[in-house]
């Protein structure tokens, strides 16, 4: 029998730098179970997406990233919608998607491991246009956090992020929203609507709680409107779901909705998405990833 080839596609960034040291033990473990791995890593981006697609062309029995959810949202641009399964060794900051399979976040042997064993799992992806995710479209407060935290120089790591949030928070107002969600349109003001596939983003923010994987719907949040200090006690309710009580949280399924609003640029698995007016739909069964 010919032993199964695999494409290892490395961000030697992600985590800080661990995303280098943990590819090496991966790739080590890889190969000793058996696996012909190339071992890939892209110049940036754009190479490294276009190795990933020459890959799944060239017909690897997989694509396996390591890094953090932005370099598993590149990989989905290449493996989404075809029979190229999808492995995952955690070595980012937030690995949401990892989390969603129990993988071992902590342990690239172990989750080298997953993938040697070779049991998958197919779900559903989101998609707008030509373009993937697999967690959650960012499309309110957060989106503009997340530019402003891109224009910032310093500080490195999750304190930019912490400062950007303080700083939007102080001038931040109701977003005007328009949403068409199956068809059926719905004008408010809100501080975000975020479009989930999966139930979490950022870290662990569970903002569309109980969200499922395969179920062929998105979920979709909106937040109305809600004074400053009772948005900061909220917040830390989003890391256990439990945020979905507050009367100012609002939860729909659809197979596809419109969202617009002026000058926001959504994000989507932590990356850069597009400006909206945005149409994401739920693309069932689109992925195969080790499990």
């Amino acid at each position: 029998m010919p032993r199964r080839e695999i494409a290892l596609l490395t961000n030697p960034t992600a985590g800080k730098g661990r995303g280098g040291r943990v590819r090496h033990q991966a790739l080590v473990r890889l190969r000793d179970g058996g696996l012909v791995v190339r071992d890939l890593q892209g110049r940036d981006a754009d190479e490294a997406l276009d190795q990933a697609k020459q890959c799944v062309t060239d017909g690897v029995d997989a694509l396996v990233v390591c890094g953090g959810d932005g370099m598993v949202h590149l990989a989905l641009q290449a493996v989404a919608e075809t029979s190229t399964p999808l492995g995952i060794i955690p070595a980012g900051t937030g690995n949401d998607v990892a989390r969603y399979f129990d993988l071992p976040r902590k342990d690239p042997l172990a989750a080298a491991d997953v993938v040697v064993a070779g049991h998958t799992r197919t779900i559903d992806l989101a998609r707008s246009g030509s373009r993937y995710f697999v967690t959650v479209l960012a499309a309110g407060f957060d989106a503009i956090v997340n530019e402003r935290a891109n224009r910032m120089a310093w500080p490195k790591g999750q304190m930019r992020y912490n400062i950007a949030t303080l700083a939007e928070l102080r001038v931040f107002e109701p977003l005007p929203y328009t949403l068409q969600i199956d068809g059926r349109e719905l004008i408010l003001d809100a501080m975000l609507v975020a479009v989930g596939n999966g139930p979490s983003f950022g870290g662990g923010l569970r903002i569309t709680e109980g969200a499922v994987l395969d179920d062929g719907l998105l979920d979709v949040v909106i937040i109305k409107p809600m004074s400053k200090p009772s948005l900061i006690r909220t917040y830390p309710k989003l890391f256990k779901g439990t945020h979905v009580t507050h009367p100012q949280y609002e939860h729909h399924h659809a197979r596809s909705v419109t969202v617009a609003a002026p000058g926001i640029v959504s994000y989507a698995d932590g990356e850069r998405f597009g400006p909206l007016p945005l149409t994401v739909e739920c693309a069932p069964g689109a992925l195969t990833v080790f499990v």
